[in-house]
């Protein structure tokens, strides 16, 4: 454990308690991290988790740019639930990732299969988070869980704590942002005629 994976730790702690509580600033704080990461990363020889910091540079960018002027009127992003299409467009992009990246990684990567699903399921999880889309909170449990054991077999054990705070976190973040989903609009009482 190195003073790149201490810093890692407390920035993506921050990062992740931030977007939990919707501030926008888990994105300056998730740029940080993902230049920490990146260096840690492939460092440990995790290829693929250390390419997914490159392109969390340009979504911690596009999403910090949504929230802010995503909405409407390009106003403030608001939370809304995920779209029925992105779950199966995500699921689809997920498999294909996967599948290319462990092939790709297959001589590089001391974990392929693992350093690609969960490479290939955090980008549709910063995806989803980007849009403020509840859903992407289920999505980044299920990433961390995996990471949490990718990690700590890579002898990553500081980095395999954060990412078990991470699980709470989520689980917090989805709550949050449940109660903060627009009311459902009220339906028309119908009149009956006769």
């Amino acid at each position: 454990m190195g003073w790149v994976e201490i810093l890692g730790f407390v920035t993506g702690a921050v990062c992740v308690w931030l977007a939990a509580r919707e501030n926008v600033w888990n994105f300056p704080v998730g740029i940080v991290n993902t230049g920490l990461f990146l260096v840690l990363f492939t460092s440990a020889g995790l290829y693929a988790n250390a390419g997914l910091q490159v392109v969390y540079l340009v979504l911690n960018g596009l999403g910090w740019y949504w929230w802010l002027r995503g909405g409407q009127d390009k106003g403030v992003l608001e939370v809304r639930r995920t779209p029925r299409t992105v779950w199966v467009v995500g699921a689809v992009a997920v498999v294909v990732l996967t599948a290319g990246l462990t092939v790709l990684l297959s001589s590089a990567s001391v974990a392929p299969f693992w350093d690609s699903l969960t490479t290939s399921l955090s980008l549709v999880a910063q995806l989803m988070m980007g849009r403020k889309w509840l859903g992407s909170w289920a999505v980044w449990i299920v990433t961390d869980v995996l990471l949490v054991g990718l990690y700590a077999s890579q002898g990553l054990y500081l980095t395999a704590v954060l990412y078990a705070l991470f699980i709470g976190l989520c689980v917090q973040g989805a709550r949050r942002w449940r109660r903060a989903l627009p009311a459902p609009a009220e339906p028309l009482e119908t009149v009956a005629v006769g």
